[in-house]
């Protein structure tokens, strides 16, 4: 009676950033193998399955065209993929998967406390209590104002219905008209009703600077506009003109073009607008595999064939 071969034992690279993923699921069942932006592409031949923890790196698209045999699956731990896309990645046999319903409430929360602390000037409150001063102001009521969503996928469902639950009037809009979504034919009559703007749309080529001058111009001048989307999106110059001119009442950038934000970026100091640190979507314990799945998605994949990958991509 001939002994089975023992199944090989697949290899996982892990683009790291801190804290690094908790993989101890995988103890037995996968070669864990650690790469950074420098030695990404030297090790990219030898991996069946690249993590990209660190999901503001563009290392995989420098590293992706280099020559070897390229790993079967490609997943990021983040909802966006357009910081690792590339020509060559695209047109291959590569499975590529997102942490697709990792954030959508999260970010969703994170866009109602924007609303809500606009509305009720708590950016202003906390600046007048460090002053030591008690002024008394009147606030603004959140239900029964209007918000135009821009990106109907997952997260800008998730922020319309927690903006409803507010009483807000949502209207979604997404690249095609359907039930439920407005097209973009409708974006520039939505905007001009809108108190608030979201943008939560992915990086393509149509929507690159869809938010400039003649989009602020549109609203109204209570509007306030935020972005937990791509920071690319927006034409920053155009936003803090707007806000400088007072042509929009505030803002708010969780994401932005360049990023971390500089020091000496004028950013920090533009009336009205709020800034943080691409954080929308990280709540407390999300970083642990064990909690989000991805150890048990991987555990699937990188255990069998191009069917479970195909199965980790449909549940991603």
């Amino acid at each position: 009676m001939t002994t089975p071969s023992p199944t090989p034992v697949p290899t996982l690279l892990v683009l790291d950033a801190e804290p690094l993923p908790r993989l101890g699921r995988l103890t037995g069942r996968a070669r864990i193998e650690h790469a950074d932006a420098a030695t990404l592409a030297e090790r990219l031949p030898y991996a069946d399955v690249l993590l990209v923890w660190d999901f503001t790196s563009h290392a995989v698209r420098e590293a992706w065209p280099g020559g070897g045999p390229r790993p079967r699956w490609v997943h990021t731990a983040s909802a966006g993929v357009d910081h690792l896309m590339c020509p060559e990645l695209a047109e291959s046999d590569t499975v590529v998967t997102n942490a697709r319903g990792v954030f959508d409430r999260p970010i969703a929360e994170y866009v109602a406390a924007l609303v809500l602390a606009m509305a009720k000037d708590l950016p202003a409150t906390l600046r007048l209590q460090g002053e030591r001063t008690w002024r008394h102001r009147e606030s603004m009521r959140v239900a029964g104002t209007r918000a135009c969503v821009v990106g109907s996928g997952p997260i800008g469902r998730a922020i319309a219905s927690t903006l409803e639950a507010l009483g807000v009037t949502t209207a979604l809009v997404g690249r095609t008209a359907r039930p439920g979504v407005h097209g973009t034919g409708e974006l520039d009559r939505l905007l001009a009703g809108a108190d608030w703007v979201v943008a939560a749309a992915p990086l393509t080529d149509d929507t690159r600077g869809m938010f400039d001058a003649r989009r602020f111009g549109l609203m109204r001048p209570s509007a306030r506009f935020v972005n937990v989307g791509r920071g690319q999106l927006v034409v920053e110059e155009d936003l803090v003109e707007a806000l400088t001119a007072r042509r929009i009442a505030g803002a708010a950038l969780d994401v932005l073009n360049d990023e971390p934000l500089a020091p000496d970026s004028a950013l920090w100091k533009v009336p009205e607008l709020i800034v943080s640190p691409h954080m929308s979507g990280d709540t407390i314990g999300w970083r642990d595999v064990e909690w989000w799945g991805v150890g048990g998605v991987l555990g699937v994949g990188v255990g069998g064939g191009r069917g479970a990958r195909e199965g980790a991509q449909q549940s991603a």
